[in-house]
């Protein structure tokens, strides 16, 4: 067999973090959150202190100490065994093939408002597929190469975020305040509150997603931290600020900006020819943005997926790489078929029942959550197990604040899932239950083949 080419070190401290910024800041959820209302801004900043610092902490410390190619899926086999670590690369890998097309539908939502009013469904579809391959290709170039589309998105990313709080602020200033923003007004009911915790915390995470390319990092050891710090800063300040600008300039009944995204721009810059083209390139910035989330997480999830399939813990093609760039070209196929499959699937039921792929993408939050469970509970055990390994950054406060932490954000992550799957007032979201349940027996499924692959290359050795 050839030998696969030498990983070469492509990233460094300023691709890390906008990578990183790429992965976690999402136009999506800031429309989400602020939907929510005032009380939203109190979320962010509790959740911003409480969850998203430590996770960022543990991130950090984990990213530096155990710098292997795979990221989460190594530290959870690491800490739990192999089956573990292929349970989590599993849940990784299928939640972004899941949430990539839904992304990609947004993409062609907007395309369609900006320039084709007249789109039908099928094209929609058509649009998504292409943009599909588009990323497959993207994650089987090196990353000298690949790492530019999501570096490129977070730059844009932080130019939508700003002009969309400099264009709130200007419209709140001439029109008044469209919520009340006060110490009483963003309080929030701790009752009914608490169903809003997923699209929030859904918004804050993706730090542990860069190692999953440790390998191609320059020194990880030193950078990893210092992405961490800087992307984590400016992530929460833009979502907290993004959101209060928000919900100054407009009442949060009104708020939709996954579909409305260009008719708010417009309200904030329409009105004059200037300010209709400066409309049309936020607009074709989101839409790149919107491609380049998929690719951003994509890029973890294969890589993760071929490293666990490389262990034998998942099937032989998803370890399947580039000779030439030694790339995951297995998983990255495969996730495109995975993809390709949904979308259709998407276009046979949308005009009979739309909310059916819905369903499909608020299931992929409950698989995309847990993974974060497994990764905190890693975090301990390697504590407990490996304390003597040098680490260049600790969460600091020892081993007591170490639990603390620890059980504090699972807990929190806990609570989400079953949001996800229960909504109050309304009972238990059988769809998203039951469609959680059948991804996470065919992990089981695509271990158990994994298993008996490995069997049957042992076995003719043995003889």
């Amino acid at each position: 067999m050839t030998e696969l080419a030498a990983v070469k070190k492509n990233l460094g401290k300023r691709d890390m973090i906008l990578f990183t910024v790429s992965a976690i800041l999402l136009v999506d959820t800031l429309a989400a959150t602020a939907a929510i209302g005032t009380s939203s801004i109190f979320w962010w900043l509790f959740l911003g202190v409480f969850f998203f610092v430590p996770f960022a902490l543990v991130s950090a410390e984990l990213g530096c100490t155990y710098p292997e190619q795979g990221g989460i899926y190594a530290w959870v086999r690491d800490a739990f065994g192999g089956r573990w670590g292929s349970r989590i690369s599993w849940s990784y890998w299928v939640n972004v093939a899941i949430w990539m097309p839904a992304i990609f539908i947004l993409f062609a939502g907007v395309a369609k408002q900006l320039f084709f009013p007249q789109m039908t469904v099928a094209h929609q579809i058509a649009i998504g597929i292409v943009l599909t391959w588009i990323a497959v290709a993207a994650n089987v170039v090196t990353l000298n190469i690949g790492k530019w589309v999501p570096n490129i998105g977070a730059v844009f990313k932080i130019l939508i975020f700003l002009s969309i709080i400099v264009g709130a602020g200007y419209y709140a200033a001439d029109n008044g305040l469209a919520n009340p923003i006060s110490l009483a007004s963003i309080k929030p009911d701790w009752g009914s509150s608490l169903q809003y915790l997923p699209a929030i915390i859904y918004g804050m995470l993706g730090f542990e997603l860069i190692s999953a390319s440790s390998e191609e990092m320059r020194n990880p050891r030193r950078d990893v931290p210092l992405s961490i710090l800087v992307s984590g800063i400016l992530i929460l300040v833009l979502y907290t600020l993004g959101t209060t600008a928000i919900l100054a300039a407009i009442p949060a009944a009104d708020i939709d900006l996954v579909e409305g995204l260009v008719d708010t721009l417009r309200l904030f810059f329409g009105g004059s020819a200037i300010g209709e083209a400066f409309v049309v390139l936020l607009g074709l910035a989101a839409l790149y943005t919107f491609f380049s989330n998929g690719v951003t997480w994509a890029i973890g999830g294969n890589r993760a997926a071929a490293e666990a399939a490389e262990e034998g813990e998942l099937p032989r093609a998803f370890a399947l790489k580039s000779e030439t760039r030694n790339t995951p070209v297995g998983a990255a196929v495969l996730m495109g078929v995975a993809s390709t499959l949904i979308l259709l699937l998407y276009g046979f039921l949308v005009n009979s029942n739309e909310d059916l792929f819905w369903s499909l993408f608020a299931f992929s939050g409950v698989i995309f959550l847990l993974p974060y469970i497994g990764m905190f509970l890693a975090f301990l055990k390697m504590r407990r197990i490996d304390g003597a390994r040098p680490r260049p950054f600790a969460v600091p406060g020892g081993d007591t604040v170490a639990v603390i932490l620890t059980g504090f954000c699972v807990t929190v992550l806990v609570i989400c899932i079953v949001l996800f799957t229960y909504t109050p007032g309304e009972g238990i979201q059988w769809p998203v239950l039951i469609g959680s349940v059948i991804t996470i027996l065919l992990g089981e499924v695509a271990i158990v083949w994994a298993e008996k692959q490995n069997r049957a290359e042992i076995s003719p050795a043995v003889c």
